[in-house]
């Protein structure tokens, strides 16, 4: 993919994370890359150690650090660990876990569309609605810059789950099966080429069609 030189750090236990010559390789990285997998396998590896720690270093340095499935949802401060397929939101719908902390503004679900995650990423907002949620289909990107705007990238959509301006929710009172209450939520549907602010909630969609564009201006 045109990387000039290129180094795996073959994790498979704890201990691994405080090896001199993995943390010595990783400390001169221009890019990080984090395979998939089982996110929550990765978490309880990496939490809290030097491996996690200069990664952290690396990417508040400017260091563009990447992942692809659990790789992926392991970036933000809240990790979707687990969870079920549907549509519907249920408390028991999502599990929680710290994740590698990157951003505290997202929370990512991968294999969205696929496999069929609306509810769990439902349920991971009405717990947390101070997070902006993220679906990223199968062969789909998400680029998040500097200034807390992302792009999108691929052949699929990426689902946005905007709770700034919700006003209620039942996650809390709901039986641990029964269908929660959110109410006042916005969701947004990104194509290849489309921006979203996290900052200020908004989307600018990119459309080839140039009747479109005017309606949408």
């Amino acid at each position: 993919m045109g990387a000039s030189d290129v180094f795996s750090i073959d994790i498979k236990k704890r201990s691994d994370c405080s090896r001199e010559d993995y943390l010595s390789n990783l400390r001169k990285s221009t890019g990080v890359f984090i395979s998939g997998g089982n996110q929550l396998r990765l978490s309880t590896i990496l939490g809290g150690t030097p491996v996690a720690k200069v990664i952290r270093k690396l990417n508040a340095d400017g260091v563009h650090v990447a992942g692809t499935s659990a790789g992926a949802a392991i970036m933000p401060e809240h990790m979707i660990s687990g969870g079920r397929s549907g549509s519907t939101p249920t408390p028991r719908s999502v599990s929680l876990s710290p994740g590698l902390g990157l951003t505290n503004s997202i929370v990512i679900d991968q294999h969205f569309r696929q496999r069929n995650r609306l509810g769990r990423l439902l349920a991971a907002i009405a717990y947390s609605p101070f997070l902006t949620g993220v679906g990223i289909d199968e062969n789909t990107a998400i680029f998040i810059d500097h200034d807390n705007t992302f792009s999108v990238e691929g052949s699929g959509a990426v689902t946005v789950v905007d709770p700034s301006k919700m006003n209620a929710t039942s996650v809390s009172t709901a039986a641990r099966n029964d269908a929660i209450n959110i109410t006042d939520i916005r969701l947004h549907i990104l194509a290849s080429g489309s921006k979203y602010n996290l900052n200020t909630h908004t989307a600018t969609v990119f459309d080839s069609d140039p009747v479109t564009q005017i309606f949408n201006k």
